[in-house]
């Protein structure tokens, strides 16, 4: 039997703005990390004379959470889903910046219960269904998008991703009968 393996990555068609924002956002981190610098020295100072500065401390903690938080979370700008293929088993994961590696789960296509597009009445149905965990893993909302509909610990979920139409095939050949819709 001929192994099926597929790996994909799946980036945003219009990147423009995220990367504009991404290189505002380290401009962001210097100059509120040397605001964070210059209300250091001007409290340490004010502690040295006697006479505590409180503006200096607040400007302290303000500048330096935003640079904190800005520096943690600048990657998530640039971020890419990557779904990984093999003999049934898809696996999905989250890249920031092609630097940070977020892994979101595997998936057993054998226990699909619905596949399709989104475009279809089935997925009509089936996301209006009361209860439904539902987990976008796609970037581009133009694009051919498909879900899965299946059941995980007594919990109804579904994934929405963009995969090509290599990997929909694929998928296809290991649902079970009657998984697929159009």
């Amino acid at each position: 039997m001929q192994d099926h393996f597929l790996e994909e990555v799946v980036v945003k068609h219009r990147n423009g703005v995220n990367r504009a924002l991404y290189m505002l956002s380290w401009i962001v981190i210097v100059v509120s990390g040397f605001a964070a610098a210059i209300s250091f020295s001007t409290v340490t100072r004010s502690l040295a004379t006697g006479a505590f500065y409180w503006p200096g401390l607040v400007m302290l903690l303000a500048s330096g959470g935003i640079c904190a938080y800005t520096f943690f979370f600048h990657d998530r700008l640039l971020t890419e889903y990557e779904y990984t293929f093999t003999n049934g088993a898809l696996d999905f994961a989250e890249v920031y910046n092609n630097k940070k590696r977020k892994t979101l789960g595997s998936l057993n296509v054998r226990n699909v219960e619905c596949f399709g597009k989104v475009n279809s009445e089935a997925f009509r149905r089936y996301v209006n269904m009361p209860g439904i965990k539902r987990m976008n893993w796609f970037l581009n909302r133009e694009a051919e998008l498909y879900f899965f509909y299946f059941t995980k610990d007594q919990e109804k979920r579904m994934i929405i991703l963009e995969p090509s139409e290599e990997l929909a095939g694929y998928i296809r050949k290991y649902l079970p009968r009657d998984a697929w819709r159009e």
